[in-house]
């Protein structure tokens, strides 16, 4: 007999009711959550439990970082017109921008970044990526090695490739979440505000792949068009607030009754008793109850200041509730640039137009946006837990006006090119008022120490205190490592 600890029907505006049928009905997922957030955080237990950190002797910046915020500029931002220009060369080369100081000596920006400038004591400008592209090097593909380390496997003629599987290579941060899930109850990696897209190719890359959906981000994208710049005003987490007819008492009493009805059935109890049941019910319930995601998405509570620091547009108010996330204990933020890759207007996919829109479009909302992340994070101590890394899947051509993807290029356009281009690294130990790499006189390729995207990643792992080498496996019980580099150790201090 299955007995119900407490006064049935206590916490019911009826309280002669008692204990219903629908009640029992509703223990295995209490109609509010589901089984979708309980079942995630119980499959990610059970990998978290299998997977084990490198030994070893302590290495520079090694396990520094609690958390990420990475900044994706999907499309591909041209270097030479933002943090690598270049004198000396010709005029379909230079940049129109003009060149300014850093607070790094003989470290330049162009004119379009000038908060960006002022925060360079506070990060190290890597300005040597490079890679040969496999196939056609379109968006997508860039951005799936990019994101989880490995090539994909079909690039038809257009350019375009598959949409996401299940036999997918996972997101780098469903790894670092499956390795060192937050402590605590938090959502442990967010997306936001748009997904990865080239075209109809939406997704890719940016799931948990063959780890499995309980590995996937929680994914914020507020309702909009990409061109709505109020967007993340718009922003609504039903999934994560209880309903108006459903108080924590009552949720609460649910979660008991589930633990009387497994009290009462030992055969299925033993049947699943390595999966903690009550444990994840358990975080998924104090999740909900907490009201801690709930907060840190109000970022309506931030002072006039600190939004318009940011800059009062998708990506800045992006930025500053990756903070807020951050803050509240969430592992792994990914900020995607909110438009399109291949797309005009506000991308950084400038095969026409570039000077216009960059110098009042792209150019200062990233501006804002990411110099007012680094200032903040510093400011609140939080910098030195939190490694921030922004980077494109590719730069653009050296050459304005020429095609190197076969696509139309204007006189005041570049192309892709992922030859020689630019990334940004910030806290969790990461050197400071430091530049690695240089590119050589036009920015078409390294000059010395390239630095291939599977380094990068590897270092964030680094990073995490995770071995890049650490063996997952794949869909078909395959070994495969998380990324086939090694970390870049002289990057920390």
């Amino acid at each position: 007999m299955i007995v119900v600890p407490g006064q049935p029907g206590r916490d019911l505006c009826d309280r002669g009711l008692g204990v219903t049928r629908r009640d029992v009905l509703r223990v295995g997922g209490s109609g509010l959550l589901g089984m979708s957030l309980g079942g995630m955080l119980q499959l990610q237990g059970a990998s978290a439990r299998a997977a084990t950190a490198a030994a070893g002797a302590p290495r520079p910046g090694w396990g520094q970082a609690k958390s990420i915020i990475m900044v994706y500029l999907q499309g591909g931002p041209s270097h030479l017109d933002l943090w690598d220009p270049k004198d000396g060369v010709p005029d379909n080369v230079r940049s129109i921008f003009k060149p300014i100081d850093t607070k790094v000596p003989g470290l330049q920006f162009t004119e379009i970044l000038p908060k960006l400038a002022q925060v360079t004591d506070k990060l190290t400008m890597i300005r040597s990526m490079s890679y040969t592209p496999n196939g056609l090097f379109n968006h997508t593909a860039a951005i799936y090695q990019m994101m989880t380390g490995y090539t994909t496997d079909k690039v038809s003629p257009s350019g375009q490739l598959e949409p996401p599987s299940p036999k997918d290579f996972p997101n780098f941060g469903s790894q670092i979440v499956r390795l060192k899930p937050p402590t605590e109850p938090m959502l442990p990696f967010v997306m936001l505000p748009r997904p990865l897209q080239e075209s109809n190719v939406v997704g890719k890359g940016g799931t948990a792949g063959f780890l499995g959906k309980a590995f996937d981000p929680y994914t914020l994208y507020p309702d909009g068009d990409d061109m709505d710049l109020a967007k993340m005003d718009k922003i609504r987490v039903d999934d994560l607030q209880l309903r108006p007819e459903v108080f924590s008492m009552r949720l609460e009493r649910r979660a008991k009754l589930r633990t009387a009805i497994d009290a009462g059935m030992p055969e299925l109890e033993k049947a699943v008793s390595d999966y903690n049941l009550n444990e994840y019910y358990d975080k998924a319930l104090r999740l909900v109850i907490s009201g801690r995601a709930r907060e840190a998405f109000a970022i309506g509570q931030e002072s006039d200041k600190i939004r318009d620091m940011y800059g009062r547009n998708t990506f800045g108010q992006s930025c500053l509730l990756a903070r807020r996330l951050v803050e509240a204990g969430t592992r792994v933020v990914e900020v995607i640039w909110p438009k399109v890759a291949n797309s005009d207007n506000h991308s950084w996919d400038h095969h026409v137009g570039l000077s216009e829109r960059m110098k009042n479009q792209s150019g200062p909302m990233l501006d804002a946006g990411l110099s007012g992340l680094i200032t903040d994070l510093d400011q609140r101590g939080m910098l030195n837990e939190t490694l921030v890394v922004a980077v494109g899947e590719f730069g653009r051509s050296p050459q304005k006006g020429i095609s190197t993807s076969g696509n139309g290029n204007s006189a005041d356009g570049r192309d892709h090119w992922p030859y020689c281009y630019t990334a940004v690294m910030a806290g969790a130990g990461i050197k400071r008022g430091n530049v690695h790499g240089k590119s050589d006189k036009t920015g078409s390729a390294p000059a010395q120490d390239p630095v291939h995207p599977g380094e990068l990643l590897a270092t964030i792992y680094h990073a995490f205190g995770i071995d890049p080498g650490t063996i997952v496996f794949n869909h078909l019980k395959q070994p495969r490592e998380l990324v086939k580099a090694e970390a870049l150790g002289h990057l920390f201090a």
